[in-house]
Parts: structure tokens; C-alpha cells; sequence
């Protein structure tokens, strides 16, 4: 099968405009991620798909692959699906364009789990081990059946803890998702959820169409570039590796 890891990066947005180009530990954000993606074992290309020139001269300044999507995506999956539709890949990774810390193993396990097991889509989370994260509405949530398929994705805090029942494991959600072809054709084509509209969630979109969505488990203390706040505290994280 062949494997394609698809970065999208939007050069707008509301807390941190610019965000693919802003640097840290001297490179820009999005070449951080590419050049982590790039470590996969399993991969046979990795591709940015952008909606801004400044993004696609950055990537192919430093030797990457680049695309131009329309202005018109409404998400970064939408973006994934127009850069997937010029190669011939059978497995499609969606890796979020702002998680610099994604290790290469963590992408290898959703493309083994994927052919292994048959899946249309799969996902990571990991074990929620910070209240604040239990409580932070930028902590998506996810909650598991006992064969691994997510049940619900929310930015409430869930499971609920009631009178003060002993604490399950909690686990937050990890913002890389794994695609067989003919299912995120289908994906993008679904119309916009009622619970992805109320979560600003787009994976709810699959499990209120009746699908279901693998989640992996996997140990990981990495984090997404989302406020100005995430980018002082990457910075200052990056730095101590490279110091």
C-alpha cells in the first residue's frame, strides 16, 4: 500500500496569525513538523498542502513538498483530501500542521494498525495525567469501548466523575488521524455534523454518520501550537533539547 503523510497549514488564524512561519528553535514552525514527519519509517512522501504562497516558498526553500489547495477548504481535512487526489496513495495520514513534537513511531502505528486490522480511520490519544488538562476546553477528550473505538469526543470534561467515584483513566485526544482512501472521499463529502457544529469537533461528523474510529493508545507528553502561550512554552522546550 502506499502511504502518504499530508501536513495542512492555513496561514490564518484567530490567536496566532502566521502560525506555520513562526519560528522556533530557529526553523519555522511547519518545516519542524515536516522534518519530523519525514522520520516515518513507513511513508512513501509527505506533503503540505497550503492556501498561501509564503507557506508553499518556505517548504520548498528547505527541499520539501509543497501543494497549493483552494482558499475554499473549510478545514484542513477538506485540504488533505484536494493534495491527496494527485498521487496514488492508499493510506492518507492527516498530521495537524501545528504539532512539532509528533513522533515518527506514533505515525508508523496508525499506518500498521490501518492495514492490519482493515480500518477506515484511525486516531491517537493518550492518558490524561493533569487536572488542568482534564478541565481545559482545548484538551479534546475521548472516551473508549472496550475494543478501542471511540464512543465520543468532547471538549467537556468526560467521563464524568459522580460522588466522587474512584478516578478512571481519562484520556485526551492526539491531533493526527489516519484515512483509507475511498473513506476520506467519503468523509469529506458527508454534510457538517449537528454534534461538530455545538464541539467544533470535525471527527464527530464520522461517529454521528454511524462510523466508527479506531483510537490508538500511546504514551505522549507532546503538545499543539494553538495560543501564544503554547508558543512560548515550545520555544522554551525546544531550546533545552538544543542548548
Amino acid at each position: 500500500m502506499n502511504k502518504l503523510i499530508v501536513i495542512p497549514a492555513r496561514y490564518e488564524s484567530t490567536r496566532l496569525p502566521g502560525k506555520p512561519l513562526l519560528e522556533i528553535a530557529g526553523k519555522p514552525l511547519i518545516r519542524l513538523v515536516y522534518e519530523r514527519a519525514s522520520e516515518s519509517r513507513l511513508k512513501d512522501d509527505v506533503i503540505v498542502a497550503t492556501d498561501d504562497e509564503r507557506i508553499l516558498n518556505t517548504v520548498t526553500a528547505f527541499g520539501g513538498n509543497a501543494v497549493m489547495t483552494s482558499s475554499s477548504c473549510r478545514s484542513g481535512t477538506d485540504r488533505v483530501f484536494e493534495a491527496m487526489q494527485h498521487t496514488e496513495a492508499d493510506l492518507i495520514i492527516n498530521l495537524q500542521g501545528d504539532e512539532p513534537f509528533m513522533r515518527p513511531d506514533m505515525t508508523d502505528l496508525l499506518f500498521s494498525v490501518m492495514e492490519k486490522e482493515d480500518l477506515d480511520m484511525a486516531t491517537l490519544c493518550s492518558p490524561i495525567t493533569d487536572d488542568r488538562e482534564y478541565h481545559d476546553p482545548n484538551t479534546v477528550k475521548v472516551v473508549l469501548d472496550g475494543r478501542g473505538f471511540a464512543l465520543y469526543f468532547s471538549r467537556s470534561p468526560i467521563p464524568y466523575l459522580r460522588n466522587g467515584s474512584a478516578r478512571p483513566l481519562f484520556y485526551k485526544h492526539i491531533g493526527i488521524y489516519a484515512f483509507k482512501r475511498d473513506f476520506l472521499e467519503r468523509f469529506v463529502k458527508m454534510p457538517r455534523s449537528r454534534l461538530e457544529e455545538i464541539e467544533s469537533l470535525e471527527q464527530l461528523r464520522v461517529l454521528e454518520n454511524g462510523f466508527r474510529i479506531r483510537v490508538l493508545t500511546t504514551q505522549y507528553d507532546g503538545f499543539g501550537i494553538d495560543t501564544p502561550a503554547d508558543l512560548d512554552r515550545a520555544r522554551l522546550t525546544l531550546d533545552r533539547k538544543t542548548g
